[in-house]
């Protein structure tokens, strides 16, 4: 997807299409905008927002503060007990609650790890809402150096679960069912086992069935137990996992691979082949048990066209990588993969920062050919 027109508001654009963002290959600014914009934008009424870390001098916390300072109703979920930024948080915390900012320190019993912006605008006399989902933090900083995904609508299912969440955490409600998010710890185990079983029991059946899957860690032993079990009936199996793996490969069906490269993998990414009609989602949470149980985490389903076959193909493009990729063997250890004889080496960041440059260019050369007339007032 070409990145987004410098030119023309976030809002603007979100209510023509979804917007689906590759970190760091496509910038972060545009997230940052969308909160600075809805700050400085007379019809904003409310922003809202969970802080898990943020950067040192974050604009995402200066544009918060200047929406609370301008009249704006702000939320501001600030979890402190996000490991080393415990200090940073409390501080920035602090300065948000003199501005006026409505601040919640993280639900209780629960660590906060959901990634999620709400907006709500007044639009002639009418409320809108646009809303930004993602798998990494809002900290400009890491954003440059850890590889993550960004999706941001105004579809209205979307906004109305966002509204929901945020009346759970800051205490007003309960996690309930949503239409289209999936929270943790409440209903994201039991969704992945479903998936994980509608795709076994296609494989059963004779159907092609597939899991693709690119974590940070996967540990939770009922999620392993299910994913053997899928590829015991036929499911072929593929993980794209950066840092802890207690699935152990050997079987035929399951293949798993670990990428280090120049920007630290960070995405959450789950594909479900369902008899071709597939599912996509992205996520904050990791396949562990401390994210599915003990923390407060979303899984997004991503439906639009566009979006998911860009999304798609970033996994299948995981699986190609021939030039920083290992594959983990069933002893534990791993090998590295090298490009077969008559293959071209593939490196998927490469690749990422090659599209990304391609659509930035393909954008610029679509807005240059495309004059608007400033008219008189």
């Amino acid at each position: 997807a070409p990145d987004l027109d410098p030119t023309r508001t976030i809002v603007d654009q979100l209510r023509e299409k979804d917007s689906i963002l590759i970190h760091p290959f496509q910038s972060f600014d545009p997230v940052v905008r969308l909160i600075e914009e809805a700050a400085r934008d007379p019809e904003t009424l409310a922003i809202k927002q969970v802080l898990y870390r943020t950067a040192k001098n974050s604009r995402i916390i200066d544009a918060l503060i200047l929406a609370a300072e301008s009249g704006k109703q702000v939320t501001a979920l600030v979890e402190l007990k996000a490991r080393f930024d415990e200090a940073r948080n409390l501080t920035r915390a602090e300065e948000l609650q003199r501005a006026g900012v409505q601040v919640v320190y993280g639900v209780k019993g629960f660590k906060t790890h959901a990634k999620i912006t709400l907006i709500v605008r007044n639009e002639d006399g009418h409320l809108a809402r646009y809303v930004h989902l993602g798998t990494g933090n809002y900290n400009e900083s890491t954003a440059a150096l850890y590889t993550d995904i960004s999706y941001m609508t105004s579809r209205p299912e979307y906004t109305a679960d966002a509204s929901l969440f945020f009346n759970a955490v800051t205490g007003r409600s309960k996690l309930v069912r949503f239409e289209k998010l999936v929270p943790a710890p409440t209903h994201m185990r039991g969704r992945l086992m479903d998936l994980i079983a509608e795709e076994t029991t296609r494989a059963k059946q004779g159907s092609e069935a597939l899991i693709m899957v690119k974590v940070n860690s996967l540990q939770d032993k009922g999620i392993i137990e299910a994913l053997y079990k899928a590829a015991n009936a036929g499911v072929k199996v593929k993980i794209n996992v950066r840092g802890i793996c207690c699935l152990k490969p050997g079987h035929e069906n399951i293949h798993v691979v670990s990428i280090i490269d120049r920007y630290l993998e960070h995405p959450r990414l789950f594909y479900f082949h369902k008899g071709g009609d597939s599912e996509v989602y992205i996520s904050s949470a990791d396949w562990m048990t401390r994210n599915l149980d003990k923390r407060v985490e979303l899984m997004t389903p991503i439906e639009d066209k566009s979006c998911k076959r860009i999304l798609t193909n970033l996994l299948e493009d995981c699986f190609r990588d021939n030039t920083q990729s290992s594959v983990i063997l069933p002893d534990g250890t791993s090998q590295r993969i090298s490009a077969k004889k008559n293959e071209s080496p593939f490196r998927l960041q490469e690749h990422l920062q090659n599209l990304a440059i391609e659509a930035a260019q393909k954008g610029n050369a679509e807005r240059a050919a495309s004059f608007e007339p400033h008219l008189p007032q």
